[in-house]
């Protein structure tokens, strides 16, 4: 990425090679990559350094557009302050509603990342039952019990995917919910322990 400086001041940015007209001058595109640093500065263009430093996870922040500084003969392209998304839904308000029936006071207008990533944790404990949810079917229909196995097994599933929805429930801040799906080694110094997150896994069935 580049930017070109006028007056001390980025008035342009260039995500890609393209011609450019500078003055009475015309540039082709292929200057960007023939030129030196130093050649591209003379007519002030810039390779843009970027500034990572509040950029956050998409998942649990919205950031902000990037902004372009020139100070010290360098440009910066950095981010603001980032916002944490919602952790609860957000619900509708009496106001909505009396501008749009269908908005419901007290109703959702939004499900929070709690709700989103417990239905991502449900439905994986519904893949996970899947395979085996004929069996339960055949039982039900007055057919062949479910072996023992597979019955324990089953329950085990929904146990912990109600233990791991407790625990996105209990996360006090979008960091804390983050948190909960860091890996990490038992033993940082021994690559072959255990490799776990906070949240747990799901267990197999069968």
């Amino acid at each position: 990425m580049w930017a070109l400086v006028e007056d001390n001041t980025v008035t342009k940015v260039f995500t890609r090679p393209k011609a450019l007209t500078l003055g009475d001058n015309q540039y082709p595109a292929n200057i960007f990559s023939l030129w030196s640093s130093s050649e591209l500065e003379a007519i002030g263009i810039y390779e843009v350094v970027i500034d990572n430093t509040n950029l956050k996870n998409q998942e649990y922040y919205i950031n902000t557009d990037q902004t372009f500084d020139f100070a010290d003969g360098t440009v910066t392209a950095s981010y603001g302050t980032a916002t944490a998304k919602n952790l609860d839904d957000t619900l509708y308000t009496a106001d909505d509603e009396a501008e749009n029936a269908e908005h419901v006071e007290g109703t959702v207008a939004a499900y929070g990342l709690k709700h989103n990533h417990k239905e991502a944790i449900n439905l994986q404990a519904a893949a996970k039952l899947q395979p085996t949810d004929w069996m339960v079917i055949r039982e039900a229909d007055g057919g062949t019990a479910v072996p023992s196995s597979i019955s324990t097994s089953r329950a085990a599933v929904r146990t912990k995917a109600n233990e791991m929805c407790t625990a996105i429930d209990g996360a006090a801040d979008v960091d804390a919910l983050a948190a909960l799906y860091v890996y990490t080694y038992a033993d940082p110094d021994d690559l072959t322990s255990a490799y776990t997150r906070p949240l747990g896994e799901l267990p197999e069935v069968g």
